[in-house]
């Protein structure tokens, strides 16, 4: 199915030479026959055949369907879907049952889109590896002794081996983008407040963006155009969100290299000498090139990780054993019900960034650490507002790294900084992609990134389709 795009298949359904049923069993079976990568928690076997079979039904006896029949969904087990359990990869929330769709699965389903499983994650989303789930980490199928990336690298791989045709997942500093690109798949995460966060379990609000993987932009654009929109239950989608978006631009694009970026002294040689290959060979054929100076890179992670720990701290202060959630047993008190239900509750990176966050929020450290961040944030959104004038989109670096091993040591602060280029549209609320453009020497792929205006995520999609 990984070289069908949902228009083929729906032309195949329409024409009878293809059932719903049939493309669930296939996927079924793909995420049987790679159960080992443990990318699926859960999945929903029975319902999604038995929506298959309703489709198919009504496709034999002439009667309309959504846009989206035909579509197989995976849900990053961060979205809630009615009567479905969502965890957030965590302890704390054990068992917990959604008693609601997220808008962006109401909207799947009232156009036909089947769901077929929830998939793994770092928990409630902080990682950039996978290993930090409560399920245990999820394997790269290139290598299953490698990472997937993170925290959607359940995500990516429930597209790397073909269980899905779309995968929903979370993108708060590059969870999309990354994994995609360690998988050799399509991330997009779309300009904040194209999509709804309604349904969202929420790590850092004002980053946190429900985010796209797949094999085809054409698919992207198409479940994109359907999920966006405005919605009574979240304040922050803007009303430019109900604009359709288009892919067909005629214009020649101009593109700006941030040469800061693949020159960073963090980048694997390989994947830098690769990407400009790919940047003089390919890109500069198809549009307009020059430099797009950005002298500011150093400053992101720093930024980044002060406020979304800062925002985590505030957010997950209601996961405290009374109201829902993992609750401690043979407790003396409520002091010590908070302590030992959140101790027991949460893993070891969430606490360490819910307390990095209580530390920036604190009097006497506000105003050196939280308020600055903000501070260097806006600073940031303006120098990619003025670059954003000069140019259509810009390329630069997804991450520079290969996937690391599952066993490796790697220290939080290295975690972080393999987040250099990843964070930066999450921090200035721009749309970005990460497309594949290529396989190192051991067979891993590499991927660049795309940032493009707020709103003109049609420009993205359609450089992917230009040069994939």
């Amino acid at each position: 199915m990984k070289s069908n795009t949902l228009q083929n298949l729906r032309s195949q359904l329409f024409d009878g030479n293809l059932s719903v049923c049939e493309i669930v069993n296939y996927y079924l079976e793909q995420i049987d026959t790679h159960s080992s990568l443990n990318a699926y928690i859960e999945v929903w076997k029975d319902e999604a055949l038995q929506k298959a079979s309703e489709l198919d039904h009504k496709i034999t006896n002439g009667k309309e369907v959504g846009k989206l029949a035909g579509a197989v969904f995976s849900v990053k087990d961060v979205i809630c879907v009615e009567d479905k359990i969502v965890t957030g990869a965590s302890k704390i929330l054990d068992n917990y049952r959604s008693p609601f769709n997220a808008t962006v699965i109401d909207k799947i389903l009232q156009e036909d889109g089947i769901l077929i499983g929830r998939t793994n994650c770092d928990e409630f989303a902080m990682g950039s590896d996978n290993r930090n789930s409560f399920y245990g980490p999820a394997l790269n199928k290139l290598g299953e002794d490698k990472v997937p990336g993170g925290s959607s690298g359940g995500a990516a791989v429930s597209i790397q081996i073909d269980s899905c045709l779309v995968a929903l997942g979370s993108d708060t500093g590059g969870s999309v983008r990354q994994p995609a690109a360690f998988t050799g798949t399509i991330g997009i995460k779309p300009t904040y407040g194209r999509l709804s966060r309604y349904g969202l379990l929420a790590y850092a609000s004002s980053f946190d963006q429900i985010g796209l993987i797949g094999n085809h932009p054409e698919d992207l654009l198409t479940t994109l155009n359907i999920i966006s929109g405005t919605d009574i239950n979240d304040g922050t989608v803007s009303p430019t969100a109900n604009e359709a978006i288009s892919a067909t631009i005629e214009a020649k694009l101009k593109l700006g290299i941030m040469n800061s970026g693949f020159d960073h002294h963090s980048m694997d040689p390989e994947i830098r000498t690769f990407s400009k290959q790919f940047i003089e060979k390919t890109l500069q054929d198809k549009y307009t090139v020059e430099n797009a100076e950005f002298d500011l890179i150093d400053y992101v992670i720093p930024t980044y990780y002060i406020l979304t720990s800062a925002e985590a701290s505030a957010n997950l202060s209601r996961y405290d054993g009374v109201r829902y959630g993992y609750r401690a047993e043979n407790v003396k008190s409520l002091n010590e019900l908070y302590t030992k239900s959140r101790t027991q509750g949460f893993g070891k990176e969430v606490k360490r960034r819910i307390i990095t966050g209580t530390y920036v929020l604190s009097s006497g450290y506000y105003d050196a650490y939280y308020k600055r961040g903000q501070q260097a944030r806006r600073i940031l959104v303006k120098k990619i507002k003025s670059l954003m004038e000069e140019f259509d989109a810009i390329i630069c670096p997804i991450t520079p790294k290969f996937p690391w091993s599952i066993d490796e040591k790697i220290s939080p602060v290295e975690l972080y900084m393999s987040d250099i280029f990843s964070v930066l549209p999450n921090l200035t609320g721009f749309p970005a992609i990460s497309i594949p453009i290529g396989t190192s020497q051991n067979g891993y792929p590499i991927g660049i990134q795309i940032i493009s205006n707020s709103w003109e995520e049609g420009k993205l999609l359609k450089i992917a389709q230009d040069v994939l």
